[in-house]
């Protein structure tokens, strides 16, 4: 069952602009196992939106998903930028410096700050 884990990207935003995101654990089912991935759109007009959406997805490969916190993530794909900053009214701040590193591991080239 840990393989569905490796099954799920760490990360899945928005290619630019500025939008909501949450920070989502999931493990397998009556397992252990963990790990976290940021999820991040404009069509989410709140984080809980966002994980609406992920929630069902992971329970559909035997997951089961938390949400951590969220905030906002600002992307400019011209100048290879990202910057992580704000909170969720519903989920409370997500640990940006957790989020940073998961997208420094998919964004290698970018700029990638936090607020």
């Amino acid at each position: 069952m840990a393989d569905s884990l490796s099954k799920v990207p760490d990360v899945e935003i928005d290619p630019e602009g500025k939008f909501k995101y949450i920070l989502v654990r999931i493990k397998v089912k009556g397992g252990t196992d963990h790990k976290d991935i940021v999820r991040g759109t404009k069509s989410a007009e709140y984080h809980n939106h966002i994980f609406e959406k992920v929630n069902p997805a992971m329970e559909a490969l035997g997951l089961e998903s938390s949400c951590l916190g969220g905030g906002k993530i600002e992307h400019n794909s011209t100048e290879k930028k990202l910057r992580v900053f704000g909170e969720s009214t519903g989920y409370g701040k997500a640990d940006h410096a957790v989020t940073v590193e998961k997208l420094k591991a998919v964004f290698k080239d970018y700029e990638i700050t936090m607020e």
